[in-house]
């Protein structure tokens, strides 16, 4: 038994090679990979995360915020297209750690991925369910019952009323999960009309935003130190490692790489070239929103701190009610791309996974008709159901990040050890400048896990402990590679 035991890089091309009604269907084009990272990227990162980050860490400076958490995305990004190039198959940093490092931290990384694509998925519900309620008070007059969109562990200050569940966010989570189960090229072109729809609101709300701007509110970008992670760089730092959820999803990508009709052209147009077009509009939205509202007004005890970008509208943006109203929808349709593409990415790597042997194998199971991983998504949206419906968006949404974090610290120290293992295979992308990206990679990713709080490390151990006990309880017994 051989807990380093490597998956040549020959099996895993062979993998991605076959064809049949047990494999996932080649349908996806360089336009749809870019869709996929557009709509994963925009969404409760840019309208949500980038509030309170600014309101309750790094104020004006949450753009400079976006900026550390780009370049260590940037670093990462890099690495991931050599790798989906190269080995074209589901699984995304899970598949590339089995090829470098072996099985057990493959099992690391993809039992760690659950954080980044099922939590980030929970995380998204829940601000859907947030603008839901705003939609239903705009247009009906009416909210929904705290008690039934929000968690047993949330107090309404005001009345002291507790929530129970998060309905909403489960409704959302079981429609797009029928919606992947469909077929992946049905759900591709859902999601592409999506992207559009938000892409053009986000630029409308920069482009009217711009004239509403209040040089008071940016007159000190970096406000001074107020103690702990709150303002200061400290708190930029703090909140690079916040609005990083706001980038989680380009690597989402890869995932689908078994899916793509061409992913040695397709993974570098739909890793980079979404995460460079995400990363400007950031910088962008975040500068319009801070400056047409004090930052202060974005704290958790503040008036804007959900629905924050309708809060701003209304109430900084005088004659664009109109506005407030279409982007609330908008928001929620923006919401329902990310949670499509987070569901599908997590399926994904569910399916790669027992086909290793280390699931059930019912998680690697094609359905006959639409050549989906239709069991996995529902498993998974079981899963996802339970973390939307009972914990705050808050916890998920950190978890999240120190998950996605620490998957790409183990990829980019991964494109060094394929350099070194595999001298010779062809790359139909390189990463440049190797080892010193990958390793820049790595320092930028570590800083921002620091920066996270110690209570989210001690969150990330206890869900490595966990995937350790059904590791050497199930997963090294059944594994293919092992039992061969």
């Amino acid at each position: 038994m051989n807990l380093f035991r490597i998956k040549s890089l020959k099996s895993l091309q062979n993998e991605a090679a076959q064809e049949g009604s047990h494999t996932l269907k080649r349908t996806l084009g360089s336009g749809a990979l870019l869709a996929l990272g557009v709509g994963a990227i925009i969404g409760a990162g840019i309208f949500v995360r980038t509030a309170s980050a600014a309101g309750n860490y790094a104020g004006p400076g949450v753009m400079w915020s976006y900026v550390i958490a780009g370049i260590g995305c940037a670093f990462a990004g890099l690495c991931y297209v050599e790798f989906a190039s190269m080995i074209p198959i589901a699984g995304s940093a899970y598949t590339y750690s089995y090829a470098t490092m072996g099985e057990l931290i493959a099992w690391i990384i993809g039992w760690d991925l659950v954080l980044e694509y099922a939590l980030g998925a929970a995380t998204v519900a829940i601000a859907w369910s947030e603008y839901l309620n705003k939609l239903c008070q705009t247009f009906f007059n009416f909210t929904i019952p705290y008690a039934l969109c929000h968690s047993p562990f949330q107090t309404e200050l005001a009345t002291g009323l507790h929530g129970m569940i998060n309905l909403p966010a489960i409704f959302i989570l079981g429609v797009l999960s029928l919606v992947l189960i469909r077929g992946t090229k049905e759900s591709a072109n859902v999601n592409t009309f999506i992207v559009f729809i938000k892409v053009v609101i986000v630029l409308c709300f920069i482009a009217l935003g711009w004239k509403f701007i209040n040089p008071i509110n940016h007159a000190v970008i970096v406000p001074p130190n107020e103690g702990g992670d709150a303002f200061g760089w400290q708190g930029v730092f703090r909140g690079a490692g916040i609005v990083f959820f706001a980038y989680v999803g380009f690597d989402a990508v890869s995932t689908a790489a078994q899916e793509a009709k061409d992913p040695q052209k397709g993974m570098p147009i739909g890793i980079l070239g979404s995460l460079g077009f995400c990363t400007i509009l950031y910088i962008l939205f975040s500068y319009v929103l801070t400056g047409i509202t004090h930052y202060k007004q974005f704290s958790s005890s503040g008036p804007g701190h959900e629905a924050a970008v309708a809060y701003a509208i209304a109430t900084n943006m005088p004659g664009y009610t109109w506005f407030s109203n279409l982007i609330t929808v908008a928001v929620l349709a923006g919401f329902s791309s990310v949670i499509l593409v987070m569901l599908l990415g997590q399926a994904r790597v569910f399916y790669a996974m027992a086909n290793d042997g280390l699931l059930p194998k019912m998680l690697a199971e094609i359905h006959p008709k639409y050549r989906t991983p239709a069991k996995a998504n529902i498993v998974l949206f079981i899963f996802v159901a339970l973390f939307a419906g009972f914990i705050p968006g808050d916890i998920v949404g950190d978890m999240c990040s120190i998950g996605t974090l620490f998957a790409f610290v183990l990829v980019s120290l991964g494109i060094i050890i394929m350099r070194k293992t595999n001298p010779t295979a062809p790359r139909p992308f390189k990463t440049p400048f190797v080892p010193m990206v990958p390793l820049l990679g790595v320092a930028v990713c570590f800083f921002m896990i620091y920066h996270l709080g110690w209570e989210n490390w001690a969150r990330l151990f206890v869900w490595l402990a966990v995937g350790f006990v059904i590791y050497f309880g199930y997963s090294i017994k059944h594994s293919k590679l092992n039992n061969r």
